[in-house]
């Protein structure tokens, strides 16, 4: 499946993501999305928070 944002042949250095169904997982739980976004603008607290960047394998 085809993300939201550019796929990269390298990881997003310090982002640690451990959702192996997304689009952009990669060995040893690494990001390979050229960017990334976090949504909403106002939550308050971890779980009203969002990876708007995921996109299912």
């Amino acid at each position: 499946m085809q993300g939201r944002v550019g796929h990269t042949d390298s990881h997003l250095p310090g982002v640690k993501c451990v959702v192996n169904t997304c689009h952009y997982h990669a060995s040893d739980d690494h990001c390979t999305a050229s960017s990334i976004e976090i949504q909403p603008r106002n939550a308050k607290n971890t779980e009203e928070t969002d990876c708007a960047t995921f996109a299912p394998k």
